[in-house]
């Protein structure tokens, strides 16, 4: 099986500088806000990992195939235009909490926000809790 470099890692680059150079001025203050909630609740400090995720904590995964590697517990990366927040979906009541969530779009594991005031801020906690405590129970630290 071929490797391939997995480029989704931590780095040195500083988290401060990374948000303080988000175009939008709306956007930049959210992050911050969402970095110190995600500091709070993971109880890590926040590292970049790759170009433009901020995470916070880390595991180490090995799918069947072989596959393997490393990513944080929990994240987000300010994208143009919408925040992704990394959370690790299919715990117990995560349909229920999503319903009352507000406005997002959802992919594999992202949760995409165009702005906080879209979403219930106290669900969205409970979310990022509820994904941590998932996260510890399938890969304990």
């Amino acid at each position: 099986m071929a490797t391939t470099e997995i480029k989704t890692r931590p780095t040195a680059t500083s988290v401060h500088d990374f948000i303080e150079a988000v175009a939008d001025d709306r956007q930049r203050a959210e992050a911050h806000r969402i970095a110190a909630m995600m500091e709070r609740l993971s109880g890590h400090k926040p590292k970049m990992w790759g170009p433009s995720i901020i995470g916070f904590g880390s595991y180490h995964y090995k799918y069947e195939s072989g596959r393997e590697g490393d990513m944080c517990r929990i994240g987000f990366s300010p994208r143009k235009g919408q925040t992704v927040l990394y959370l690790v979906d299919g715990f117990l009541g995560q349909a229920e909490l999503m319903a009352k969530l507000g406005k997002y779009k959802t992919g594999k594991s992202c949760l995409y926000i165009k702005k906080l005031g879209d979403v219930d801020e106290s669900v969205l906690e409970q979310l990022c809790v509820e994904s941590l405590k998932w996260m510890a129970q399938k890969y304990p630290e």
